[in-house]
């Protein structure tokens, strides 16, 4: 008969088990040196070793010639224990006999002495399972526990144990197994079975497990029956990672603003019969990952993805600021706690859906900051207010003049091209004729400030619009443009590396001709006054 992986690779000795060096240590010295408590108490996440190491230690402690601390594996009581003929030894499922009335069974069967072991060991499984009558029934014996009797409790939810029954155990905090121990676990397993794996397949299995060696050893069980070449792929589809693409179409909804797309991607995986709570956790894995990617640089050791997807991650992080992605993590979380709650889930989830794709709908801190986040990436390109959202303007206007709040002063001027430059013919596309704000401006500026100070501070507050092979720059400060003159060489190249085009250059400060017009009155007065004027 076939036995599963992770029951034919159980470790029989303390030596055995993984990542866990500051337990068994401690339990191999209680055993040599005979201090060993009546009460154990292991807690941990699944597939860590609690209940491994609870049977090595039954065996430990009566087995007839231990080597080190360690059970020898040949005595009579030490396979006796290893295929469950003595009676000794008593493993307990928690979950399925946790009245009082098995506990009070338990507490009268413990006075008697063994019958062929030294200690009577009781190891109960999950014990956070336990009412709180069965754990008031059980505190009596472990208080005062006969001689020959040692409970071993392991459970993974600790805190569900009362205190009562934590002061009187020795407690030991399993850890998750590592990356790389589950890794050469499986690499040697590999050697003595008739399948072959890829190192990076391993260690692809090792990031899906999550530290627990049981979880690594059921895929990899599970990737055998698919294949006994084992590859990244043959994992991936085994454990279900491969083909998400629609994590990355709802992403580009919600950056998008499309909430249509996300209803209908919806209704889409709905009929597919997709679990909608399943979904929402995969979004806030993927979320969770473009956050990961953003703030540390061990990224790779954390995000559970295939390389192809961890470079379409890498990409996308790279286009995203830190709070837009947090704000997708909180509604998407705030959602997945009303799951329960709610008896439509598909409304829940096309309401949280809608929430994404509209942020000016949710009055959270977390929304507010991503539109401002939006908002200033438009100010950086130049662009305050997108065109389609200007009230309707007079159709015989040209384009306004200037943005400075000087009314007055602006129609004694006449209207500079520069500003709004319309040129006369430039091709036969309408986007050849109309000026458009240039979207890398903002990022041209920034890298300015590295390179040049002093072109950045002339530059710092410009404007830039491209129409066709012209770059128009324009600026409140007047005298720009005679101050960029000589430095125009680096603004090119700076402008050519981020656009990848070579433009023609026009350059105007927004008030020039309006300030050389009120000048030139100013003079021609005084000329008319009989004032002697002296130009230089």
């Amino acid at each position: 008969m076939y036995l599963a992986l992770y029951r034919k690779w159980r470790p029989k000795s303390f030596e055995d088990v993984l990542s866990q060096p500051h337990i068994t240590t401690t339990l191999i010295n209680e055993i040599k040196t005979g201090h060993i408590a009546h009460a154990y108490l292991f807690t941990g996440s699944r597939g860590t070793g609690k209940t491994t190491c609870s049977k090595i230690l039954a065996k430990a402690v009566n087995c007839l010639h231990p080597v080190d601390g360690e059970p020898c594996h040949e005595c009579e009581c030490c396979r006796g224990i290893e295929d469950g003929s003595i009676l000794d030894v008593v493993e307990i499922d928690a979950a399925s006999n946790n009245g009082v009335d098995n506990i009070r069974e338990l507490r009268d069967e413990a006075n008697f002495t063994p019958v062929s072991c030294k200690y009577r060991v009781y190891i109960i499984d999950e014990a956070h399972m336990l009412s709180t009558g069965a754990f008031n029934a059980l505190l009596k014996i472990m208080e005062e526990p006969p001689p020959h009797v040692i409970f071993i409790l392991a459970t993974t939810e600790v805190h569900k144990v009362p205190a009562t029954i934590l002061s009187r155990c020795q407690r030991f905090d399993f850890r998750r197994i590592k990356a790389e121990d589950i890794v050469a676990q499986l690499m040697k397993i590999t050697e003595s079975e008739e399948f072959s794996l890829t190192q990076e397949a391993a260690e692809l299995i090792a990031r899906l497990a999550d530290g627990g060696m049981r979880d690594a050893l059921s895929l990899l069980d599970q990737c055998v029956a698919f294949s006994s070449d084992i590859t990244v792929e043959v994992v991936s589809s085994a454990a279900g990672i491969a083909d998400r693409e629609y994590l990355f179409e709802f992403h580009q909804a919600v950056m998008g603003r499309d909430p249509a797309k996300a209803l209908a991607l919806i209704d889409e995986l709905y009929a597919k019969s997709k679990d909608l709570e399943r979904l929402c956790e995969e979004l806030i894995n993927f979320y969770r990952n473009l956050m990961i990617i953003q703030t540390t640089a061990r990224y790779k050791e954390i995000v559970l993805a295939v390389p192809e997807e961890l470079a379409r991650l890498e990409q996308l992080a790279g286009q995203l600021k830190l709070s837009q992605v947090i704000h997708c993590l909180t509604v998407l979380q705030d959602s997945i706690e009303r799951f329960n709650k709610v008896g439509n889930k598909r409304l829940e989830f096309e309401i949280c859906m809608i929430k994404l794709c509209s942020p000016n709908l949710d009055q959270s801190m977390d929304s507010i900051l991503r539109r401002i986040d939006r908002l200033e990436a438009q100010l950086r390109s130049g662009v305050a207010i997108p065109a389609q959202q200007i009230p309707s303007a007079p159709p015989q206007t040209p384009p306004q003049q200037t943005e400075e709040p000087q009314p007055m002063q602006q129609d004694s001027a006449p209207p500079p091209a520069e500003e709004a430059p319309e040129p006369p013919s430039l091709g036969n596309s309408e986007r050849e004729q109309r000026p458009v704000p240039l979207a890398a401006w903002g990022e041209i500026l920034e890298d300015l400030a590295d390179q040049s100070k002093s072109l950045y501070g002339i530059l710092c507050n410009s404007q830039a619009f491209e129409m066709g092979e012209k770059l128009f720059i324009r600026s409140p400060n007047t005298a720009f443009a005679g101050m960029v003159q000589g430095k125009t060489a680096l603004l090119s190249r700076i402008i050519s590396d981020h656009t990848g085009k070579q433009y023609r250059l026009l350059m105007k400060g927004a008030k020039q001709q309006a300030a050389h017009s009120a000048v030139d009155e100013v003079l021609e007065r005084a000329k008319q006054s009989g004032i002697d004027v002296i130009e230089e």
